[in-house]
């Protein structure tokens, strides 16, 4: 368990030295946390008098990467270009300096003599190795640091993977690893993970295992590879990619690597028979197919085909097999025990396979957790965080039933079927484990070393996490004090000690999609904080805030009544947007995830937003035909006024009134939330939050907040539109759009409706009108696009297809 009562290290700076991929994007990650970075690496002519080439070409390359290591490109200005030569003095203003330089550990001993003099005697210093002995680095540094020294291995990439695993030496300073923990959790967003100082820590060391059994029982069964993904892809509760296609993501040089520190670094490990590179992947990397980055891996893309390799051809044939109708029934099944009981049980190869893959790996867990981790709790996790899979080993093994899963692993072991003799641990066979049946109970998580069950880590950060999800056997992630619930809303308010007098509305339909149940129970909910609270947050108890209205909720309407039976529902969410805009109390949204349509439409017309930096937030309507009609189309002209006449008040409306008609009419959504900050879906004064488990905890606190500060609901006021003549200009560019293929004929015609009700219908240009005015135009342009039917067929091909249709 981790305390923290020393005063806080404040982190204004960080170093990062290596500008390869994964120190580019750790430097990225922290920029967009908004903390600059001086980004080091070795000094090569730039081609104009300097010598940091390297680092200005990787720094380039961040803007292009997909997905985007950077939240904004613009980001980029906050990383300094920086070398070894010239720049160590840099350093001195550094709070943090992270070494992410290739895996060597002779080369990453002699960055760290030359860094050592310049560092600033308060800095952390720390090693982004995959695997390296942080004990054998911290040994090139001098005596007064190697205490302020510790490993801290990020998982790629950065901006996307939660896992960090934090490595401390025997010297490093505790208080040291709490700061830097709070650090990673609370302004990188990270889940971080506290490893032992063993080869590959505890992410690779578990996961690379994982592969290696997968690889060892694929040969050994003779299973193609895409099915092989497809059974240990998200019909076994981890990436879509499975195993072989995340392998070409990751680069099988790369894998190759981690496999032999294993082999090399874990002499006695009793597994270590199968740690060695498989001829097969030996054999690609020897013809330079290192998978994606090279086009050709296990898996080769030609056209638009997927060909797989077939190993014993050694030539690329047609993919496509999928997992068998009874092994795919196996893994539906919801109850755990009765699910791995089906697949120990079954003679189909390929639910053998599934089996021997997580028996392996339930094994290799057992057998090794007392030497890689505190407790089971931070193995599971690191395969969660790091790895993405939805429930760790122990977790599923616990689910399923801990005695019976055991039994049958023990079998297996005499039976000589497991790929090593090594037997389970006592603690998973005798004691309070097995009295108990679980290795994470609602007190802790079991630790062989303390031989007891050790609770959550007690860092004041971790009290910031509100509903962070627990893991099997822990107890419930939040016990709301319910007011209201129906079938499509909850109204409720945070256990004590968090605020009481802040209530919360939740939706339970999928995707948390805005049905007309939905809406009234929004109206209700602002009814309800009016009455007896300080203010209102909109948010859910889990991903995406809201994926829009509910189109199949609406369709019954239509098909009876058509376009007229649509209106009133429509007008209704027109009422809802500006109940909350209006509302007495501050209304808050916590937006996380996808925030598109109604989704956006609502959390724009709160009195704040608090999202997360992962946060995908746009107009999307007009991909099936329509324009936003739930007060979108009246933000984006009102907040169109707002922003002219706070930067530019003489500027020309129109330059202002583009911006949103082209994120309407191309329905964009943002990569993140600081674009949607660009993009005007997001304020300046709305906070961003990196850590998805902080979201409830500042938006309730940012709610009550407001209300402190005597908050009262805007005034109703008129502002300027741009008018017929801005409407005539934006029709020109758009049928440019048209005439250059960018966009169809129905396109433009979607888009000019767009235009025109942003710009106000034909009116003066500056002509001031109101929300009702602009809500009229809203509404007509929306039933108008409705009752035609290449927008019927759009909204067809997405309930059918899940897809959207270009007509």
């Amino acid at each position: 368990m981790q305390t923290s009562q020393s005063a806080p290290l404040f982190i204004r700076r960080v170093a990062v030295c290596g500008a390869g991929v994964m120190g580019a994007q750790i430097a990225a990650h922290c920029v967009n946390a908004g903390v600059p970075v001086v980004l080091f690496d070795l000094a090569k002519d730039d081609g104009q008098g300097g010598k940091n080439g390297i680092v200005q070409r990787a720094i380039a390359q961040l803007k292009k990467l997909n997905p985007a290591p950077l939240g904004v490109n613009a980001l980029a200005d906050l990383i300094t270009p920086a070398n070894y030569d010239e720049d160590l003095a840099l350093l001195a203003d550094c709070d943090v300096v992270i070494e992410a330089i290739a895996e060597r550990l002779d080369w990453k001993r002699d960055l760290y003599h030359k860094l050592a003099p310049a560092l600033n005697p308060r800095a952390i210093v720390a090693s982004n190795t995959s695997g390296l002995s942080i004990t054998a680095l911290s040994e090139a540094l001098p005596e007064t640091l190697r205490h302020r020294f510790c490993g801290v291995h990020f998982f790629n990439p950065p901006r996307y993977m939660p896992l960090v695993e934090l490595i401390p030496t025997a010297a490093t300073e505790p208080a040291l690893l709490d700061h830097l923990e709070t650090f990673l959790v609370s302004q990188l967003g990270k889940g971080v993970v506290r490893a032992k100082d063993t080869p590959n820590f505890i992410g690779n060391r578990i996961g690379v295992f994982g592969i290696l059994s997968v690889f060892h029982h694929t040969q050994a069964l003779g299973l193609p590879y895409e099915l092989v993904d497809d059974l240990t892809g998200t019909r076994l509760g981890r990436a879509k990619s499975g195993t072989y296609r995340t392998a070409d993501v990751v680069g099988l040089d790369t894998l190759a690597h981690v496999i032999d520190t294993m082999k090399n670094q874990l002499p006695d490990d009793p597994f270590r028979a199968h740690f060695g590179v498989p001829p097969v992947l030996a054999a690609l990397i020897e013809k330079g197919a290192l998978g994606q980055k090279t086009k050709a891996g296990f898996f080769k893309k030609e056209g638009k085909q997927i060909l797989r390799l077939d190993p014993q051809a050694g030539e690329y044939v047609p993919s496509g097999e999928k997992a068998a109708d009874e092994v795919k029934d196996i893994l539906k099944e919801r109850d755990p025990a009765k699910r791995l009981r089906a697949l120990h049980d079954s003679t189909h190869p390929q639910a053998q396979f599934v089996w021997a893959v997580l028996r392996d790996t339930f094994h290799y867990s057992a057998v090794h957790l007392g030497d890689i981790a505190d407790s089971a709790r931070e193995l599971d996790q690191a395969m969660k965080w790091g790895f993405g899979h939805a429930q760790g080993p122990f977790e599923i093994w616990q689910a399923a039933g801990w005695r019976q899963v055991a039994e049958w692993i023990q079998a297996d072991i005499a039976a000589g079927k497991t790929l090593s003799d090594a037997p389970l641990p006592a603690w998973a066979t005798s004691g309070a484990v097995w009295d108990k049946q679980a290795v994470h109970t609602p007190e802790g998580s079991y630790s062989p070393a303390a031989n007891a069950y050790v609770p959550r880590s007690a860092l004041p950060v971790y009290q910031r996490q509100i509903g962070a999800p627990r893991l099997v056997g822990e107890g419930p992630a939040l016990a709301p004090n319910v007011v209201h619930e129906d079938d499509a809303v909850m109204c409720w308010t945070l256990p004590a000690p968090h605020p009481q007098d802040v209530l919360l509305v939740s939706f339970k339909t999928k995707m948390h999609t805005l049905s007309p149940d939905v809406v009234r129970g929004v109206v209700r909910a602002v009814d309800l904080a009016e009455q007896g609270y300080k203010a209102l947050v909109v948010a859910q108890l889990d991903d995406p805030f809201s994926a829009g209205a509910d189109l199949k909720a609406m369709l019954p309407a239509f098909m009876s009544g058509g376009v007229k039976a649509v209106e009133p529902i429509q007008k209704e969410m027109q009422d809802m947007v500006m109940r909350l805009r209006y509302a007495q109390v501050p209304v808050v949204a916590a937006v996380a995830g996808l925030a598109l349509g109604g989704g956006c439409e609502l959390s724009v017309h709160c009195a704040r937003r608090v999202a997360h930096l992962e946060s995908y937030i746009g107009l999307v309507e007009v991909g099936i035909g329509l324009v936003p009609g739930a007060g979108g189309i009246t933000y984006s002209a009102r907040r169109a006024a707002e922003i002219q006449a706070q930067s530019a008040p003489d500027a020309p409306l129109l330059a202002y009134v583009k911006e949103f008609v082209l994120a309407v009419a191309t329905a964009r959504v943002s990569k993140s939330a600081l674009e949607a900050r660009q993009i005007g879906f997001l304020r300046d004064s709305d906070p961003i939050v990196m850590n998805r488990h902080e979201l409830l905890y500042v938006a309730v606190r940012e709610a009550a907040n407001l209300a402190e500060q005597g908050y009262r609901a805007p005034l109703a006021a008129r502002f300027p539109v741009a008018g017929r003549d801005a409407i005539a200009t934006l029709k020109a560019q758009l049928v440019n759009m048209r005439v250059g293929g960018y966009i169809s004929d129905y396109d433009f015609h979607i888009a000019e409706q767009v235009a025109t009700a942003i710009c106000g219908g034909d009116v003066d240009p500056g002509s001031l009108v109101d929300e009702a005015w602009m809500l009229r135009l809203e509404r007509e342009a929306f039933l108008a696009l409705l009752a035609n039917p290449k927008t019927q067929e759009r909204i067809a091909g997405l309930l059918q297809t899940g897809k959207p249709v270009r007509n």
